[in-house]
């Protein structure tokens, strides 16, 4: 059996988990309410407060079903009851990130301010006073990850200066340049 398939999930205070005909999930909580689709071919059973999943057969398909399957449904029960944060630096001379309204507004050198809208009610942006840094959160893990992503990708760092947006923590490997300007008059 897949090691992450077989364990199982259990649900915190004031989450429920609704499984439809054609394994259609709903998942509520305190943050809001997540849906997903997931494979017909796996089982999905709620007992005392403790989700498990089983597969049919040890197919090769149905093995990467069973611990993707159960993999989403742990994110989405962690999304509605704590949500999910990621936090981006912006590290660069004239470089910042400021919040108008509900959207994020990044400087980063170019010729115009980026404007970034959340793409779900749900998602929300914080910046910190001096605007060198920021945090999405939400409860989808994989809509927060992507936003980040493409975030990030606006202005990514640069090895020679350090320049950019990073994940907090990012460690960008920095080259030395062009060895004939170091030295020389």
């Amino acid at each position: 059996m897949s090691r992450i398939g077989k364990m199982p999930i259990t649900l915190p205070a004031k989450v429920t988990v609704d499984v439809d005909k054609g394994n259609l999930v709903t998942v509520s909580g305190p943050k809001g309410t997540l849906k997903q689709q997931f494979d017909q071919d796996m089982t999905i059973k709620i007992e005392d407060g403790v989700v498990s999943i089983t597969r049919p057969t040890d197919q090769r398909e149905h093995r990467a079903q069973h611990g993707l399957t159960r993999a989403l449904l742990a994110n989405m029960v962690q999304g509605v009851s704590n949500g999910f944060t990621r936090r981006l630096e912006v590290r660069g001379v004239g470089y910042r990130a400021e919040k108008r309204g509900n959207n994020l507004v990044l400087s980063v050198g170019k010729s115009h301010p980026v404007e970034f809208v959340p793409p779900a009610p749900d998602v929300n942006f914080e910046v910190d006073k001096d605007g060198r840094g920021f945090t999405i959160s939400g409860i989808n893990k994989a809509q927060i990850g992507e936003l980040a992503a493409v975030i990030r990708m606006t202005r990514p760092p640069e090895p020679y200066q350090g320049k950019g947006i990073r994940y907090q923590g990012e460690y960008v490997r920095q080259k030395a340049g062009k060895a004939g300007k170091v030295g020389k008059k």
